[in-house]
């Protein structure tokens, strides 16, 4: 179920490529986002017919909670202005150091302590992104930054998640989809195209793709251990090298592949630590 739901949302990335190439990133996440609320809607219903709207709209810490949507808005916009100047897998090597990002910011929000074996994979990890980044040759500019500032703020929304397990998964779901629509409301009428019946119906399949993976992932979740589960998260990058090749010609370089393998190294070397400490 982990590995279905990661190669759906690498599906849901290579369509956001695609059509990011005509299309602003307000448009795209507009119709992607009118999609996932009516997927949405069956699912929500039947809470809203037990318990009335109180669980949206007596939510705990709603600071916190607004901060995880602009985050989980933001994360999804850089994203897509990332590949309309980065190749797929560059993108997914930047998102991939979001553990990295988690484990270095739960030590100032949630009051957590990383010792000394931790910081070094961290500082490890972060010298992966600069190897992946390369800003040394001139090559960094807006994509880069927009890849980098994508993964740090989807780490800020893990970390923003955590703060608020209370809350129920569809009421979190539903702020997440919301927001991004209210942003796309805003964004798209300055640089709209009218879509054509076929890029009509595959930027409503964004939204609906990833509500999918996201069911796939939460669902090996509940049928295996996270520490079981998680590494299949990296299988991503295999996935974006593929379809970045097959579908856009895109070859990654050397930098970007020792990069790749220092980001992960490090995110499966935390990983274990975690679950040796849980054991």
């Amino acid at each position: 179920m982990m590995m279905l739901g990661i190669f759906l949302f690498v599906v849901n990335d290579v369509l956001g490529k695609w059509l990011v190439a005509t299309y602003s990133v307000g448009e795209v996440l507009l119709i992607r986002s009118l999609a996932a609320v009516i997927l949405l809607v069956p699912m929500v219903w039947p809470m809203v017919r037990r318990e009335g709207f109180a669980p949206f709209m007596q939510v705990n810490r709603p600071l916190v909670q607004l901060a995880r949507i602009v985050c989980s808005t933001l994360e999804v916009a850089c994203f897509y202005w990332a590949v309309t100047d980065l190749p797929l897998a560059n993108v997914i090597c930047f998102y991939l150091a979001g553990p990295i990002f988690v484990t270095a910011l739960s030590v100032p929000m949630l009051g957590e302590k990383v010792d000394a074996k931790r910081w070094l994979l961290v500082i490890g990890g972060f010298a992966g992104v600069l190897v992946a980044l390369q800003p040394t040759n001139g090559e960094f500019g807006f994509g880069g930054l927009i890849a980098l500032l994508g993964s740090f703020t989807f780490a800020l929304m893990i970390i923003l998640s955590r703060m608020l397990r209370g809350t129920p998964d569809l009421v979190l779901v539903s702020g997440q989809t919301l927001g991004a629509l209210v942003f796309g409301i805003f964004a798209a009428p300055f640089a709209w195209i009218a879509p054509g019946l076929l890029d009509g119906a595959l930027l409503a399949l964004l939204g609906v793709v990833a509500a999918i993976a996201h069911l796939c992932v939460n669902r090996s979740l509940k049928l295996a251990p996270a520490a079981v589960v998680s590494p299949y998260l990296y299988t991503q990058i295999v996935w974006g090298v593929f379809f970045g090749y097959v579908i856009f010609g895109d070859i990654p370089d050397l930098a970007l592949v020792i990069g790749c393998v220092m980001i992960i190294s490090s995110g499966l070397a935390l990983l274990m630590l975690e679950q040796k400490t849980e054991a």
